[in-house]
C-alpha cells in the first residue's frame, strides 16, 4: 500500500468532532499511514491518540499555533502555524498555549454575549461550562450551538453568515507574533510549517514575500496542498518553496463533521515527511 500521510487534523481537544481515539481510528479506516494530530493551541489530545493508535498508522504529534503575521501589504493578518514533533513540556510553549486558550474562551464568551443580545439562542457560559476547563474554545463551538438550536443547518452555514469575520458578532482574539512562535517551536526541537497561507475565503492571506522572509527566520515549510487553495495558488506556493528551500506539505485540515472535507483529502509526499522528521529533535514519530 502506498503511504498516505495527513499532517493537519483536529479532535475534540480543540474544535474537531472526533475524540483523539476516534480520529486515529477514522484515519486508519481511510488508509492513512501517518497522521498528525494538530489541535489549536493545545497538546491535550496527544496521550489519548498515542494510546489508541492502531497497527499500521503512525502518529506525528503536533499543534496549530494561533499567530499574527505581516501580510506583506503594510498590515497584519491572523496566521496559523503548524508545529510538529516539539517538546510539549517546553516552558515557553506551555505558557503561551495557556494564554491563548484563555483568550479563546474569553472571545467565545464575548461573541456569545453579542449573539444573545442580538436575539440568537446562545448561552456562552453554558457552552463553556460543558467544555473541559482548558479547552481552546472557538467559533465552531458557537456554530454547533446554532445548529443545535435550529438556527442554521450546519457549522459551515454559521461561518458563512453569523460567525463570519467582520460580522456584527465577530470578536478578534489574541495571537502570538509569528516570528516568536517559529522561534518557540524550533527551540523546543520542533518543525514549523505555515498553514494554508493562501486560504482566500478566510480573508487572511499573506504575500509570497512574507513566506520568503519567514524562511530566513526559521520557517521550515508551507502547507501548499490544502482544500482551500486553488490550483493557481498552489503553483505559486510551489514556486516560493522551490526558491526558498521550504518543504511542501499537504493536509486535509480535518475537523470531523464541523467541515465537509474528509480525512486525507490532501496528503504529503513521503520524502517530505522524511525531511521534516530529520529536522525534529523534540519528539519522535510513534509507529502504530
Amino acid at each position: 500500500m502506498s503511504p498516505r500521510i495527513d499532517l493537519h487534523t483536529h479532535s475534540t481537544a480543540s474544535d474537531g468532532t472526533d475524540t483523539p481515539a476516534e480520529l486515529v481510528a477514522a484515519a486508519h479506516a481511510a488508509g492513512v499511514t501517518v497522521l498528525a494530530l494538530t489541535d489549536h493551541d493545545t497538546t491535550a489530545g496527544w496521550d489519548e491518540a498515542v494510546a489508541a493508535r492502531p497497527s499500521g498508522t503512525a502518529l506525528v504529534r503536533g499543534a496549530e499555533f494561533s499567530t499574527e503575521s505581516p501580510d506583506g501589504r503594510g498590515g497584519t493578518v491572523t496566521a496559523h502555524l503548524l508545529g510538529y514533533l516539539f517538546d510539549a513540556g517546553a516552558p515557553e510553549i506551555l505558557a503561551e498555549q495557556e494564554r491563548l486558550r484563555a483568550s479563546r474562551r474569553d472571545r467565545v464568551r464575548a461573541m456569545g454575549e453579542r449573539m444573545a443580545a442580538g436575539g440568537l439562542p446562545v448561552d456562552a457560559d453554558g457552552l463553556l461550562a460543558r467544555l473541559p476547563a482548558d479547552s481552546p474554545a472557538g467559533r465552531p463551538h458557537l456554530g454547533q450551538a446554532l445548529v443545535d438550536a435550529g438556527v442554521v443547518g450546519s457549522v459551515s452555514e454559521a461561518f458563512a453568515d453569523i460567525l463570519r469575520k467582520g460580522g456584527p458578532y465577530y470578536v478578534e482574539k489574541e495571537n502570538t507574533p509569528i516570528t516568536t512562535a517559529i522561534a518557540m517551536i524550533r527551540a523546543a526541537g520542533g518543525v514549523p510549517v505555515f498553514a494554508h497561507p493562501f486560504a482566500r475565503r478566510r480573508g487572511d492571506v499573506v504575500e509570497a514575500s512574507v513566506l520568503a522572509d519567514l524562511a530566513r527566520q526559521g520557517l521550515a515549510g508551507i502547507e501548499v496542498d490544502h482544500p482551500d487553495h486553488s490550483p493557481a495558488d498552489r503553483a505559486t506556493l510551489r514556486d516560493v518553496a522551490a526558491a526558498t528551500g521550504l518543504l511542501v506539505t499537504g493536509s486535509s485540515d480535518y475537523h470531523g463533521t464541523n467541515k465537509a472535507t474528509p480525512i486525507a483529502a490532501e496528503t504529503t509526499a513521503p520524502a517530505v515527511l522524511d525531511a521534516l522528521v530529520a529536522r525534529a529533535t523534540g519528539a519522535e514519530v510513534l509507529e502504530g
